[in-house]
């Protein structure tokens, strides 16, 4: 009987999940809507006492996306407020959607990496993950790694499509 042999495992590719990137912690999206008068119009004294009143301890080491989903002009001062209100509390806080947080999380997360362990090294860049995973990511990613690796692809070990190759 001929032995199986794993081609997979000795082929010398190195996976790299992006989801293990994916920082734990609760994400929360604060919506400024609700402090608006009649959906238009941004009071400041009214603001201030929303401010001072919200109990901010409940973003305590979140991660918290700052927007208004209605179709009004918000003073800049607006974001300010209230992140010098959620800074002591919260562990991340930006302005835009989930998704511009997880961009905002995943970029820095990248900015970290120590890609050298991966020079001269044929990587897979997993595809799908049960984490979201923004695309810039990915871009990110590629853009660090194809310097200086040997070949870049995307997928599975088993099946991948190929991004780069250095040139011989």
């Amino acid at each position: 009987m001929e032995e199986i042999t794993n081609k997979v495992a000795n082929s010398g590719l190195i996976t790299i999940d992006l989801g293990e990137l994916y920082l734990p912690g609760e994400r929360v999206v604060i919506d400024i809507k609700d402090q608006l008068f009649q959906e238009l119009i941004l009071r400041e004294k009214d603001f201030r006492e929303f401010i001072k009143s919200h109990d901010w301890s409940q973003y305590k080491d979140k991660y918290v996306a700052l927007t208004c989903s209605a179709d009004a002009i918000i003073p800049d001062w607006t974001w300010m407020l209230l992140a010098s209100a959620l800074q002591p509390f919260a562990k991340k806080i930006v302005f835009g959607s989930i998704e511009v947080l997880e961009t905002v999380l995943f970029d820095e997360t990248l900015l970290n990496l120590d890609i050298e362990k991966y020079r001269d090294a044929r990587i897979v860049i997993k595809g799908c993950g049960d984490k979201p995973v923004p695309k810039s990511a990915y871009i990110e990613l590629t853009r660090k790694l194809q310097p200086i690796v040997k070949s870049l692809m995307y997928g599975e070990p088993c099946s991948t499509v190929p991004i780069f190759k250095q040139a011989k």
